[in-house]
């Protein structure tokens, strides 16, 4: 740094144990800089799946075109309307899902208008509404998984440990839902054993 007369030094060692670990500043106030691996997830029908894994600082929008793209390769189709971040709102992003005929959240680019037709503003608070649901996938990692606290001390581990995690939370998502179909197969086989009872049982007036 004396030598170059600078300030920073590209991919420098900030951890012996773990050198692959980058330092990549967020700007929050408890925790300006966060140590660990960068996630972009996308959520689909309420399962989480990994779009990006980096240890090193990127700009998430240049992941917005390739998670589309991997979700019409498996699915055949593009989405109707995806709920994204602002800061995917971008003039290319926006101009692929203008091709492609993909509605994407949030206001158009450019100031503001003046009056705002109530259907906008309600169809704006639907999709604030869907997209709190990613933010809220992030917390459950969190506080129930161990998301923020992965204890592999190999790259190829830690990444290993993040995959499950998420894994983990797709499978106990699809029991629940078997469970609610479950019980509901149950409670309707249940209901119509008393209809037929009620049925039988039933005074006849001669």
């Amino acid at each position: 740094m004396h030598k170059d007369k600078c300030h920073s030094v590209k991919d420098r060692i900030v951890s012996i144990s773990q050198p692959f670990v980058r330092p990549i500043v967020r700007g929050k106030v408890k925790s300006p800089t966060e140590f660990g691996a960068k996630i972009n997830i996308s959520l689909v029908d309420g399962y989480a799946f990994i779009e990006n894994l980096s240890w090193d600082n990127y700009h998430e929008g240049s992941t917005f075109i390739p998670a589309v793209e991997k979700y019409k390769r498996l699915r055949g189709y593009y989405p109707a309307v995806i709920c994204a971040d602002a800061i995917y709102r971008n003039r290319d992003n926006l101009r692929f899902c203008k091709e492609k005929g993909i509605r994407l959240s949030g206001p158009r680019l450019g100031r503001p208008p003046k009056h705002i037709a109530a259907s906008e503003k309600r169809l704006t608070r639907q999709d604030s509404k869907k997209r709190n649901e990613i933010e809220a996938t992030f917390g459950v990692g969190k506080r129930r998984y161990g998301l923020n606290l992965v204890m592999a001390k190999l790259q190829q581990t830690s990444e290993t440990v993040i995959g499950l995690q998420f894994l983990v939370m797709n499978l106990e998502r699809r029991m629940r839902l078997l469970l609610v179909l479950f019980s509901k197969s149950v409670f309707h086989r249940f209901k119509a054993m008393l209809s037929r009872l009620r049925l039988q049982l039933s005074p006849v007036n001669a």
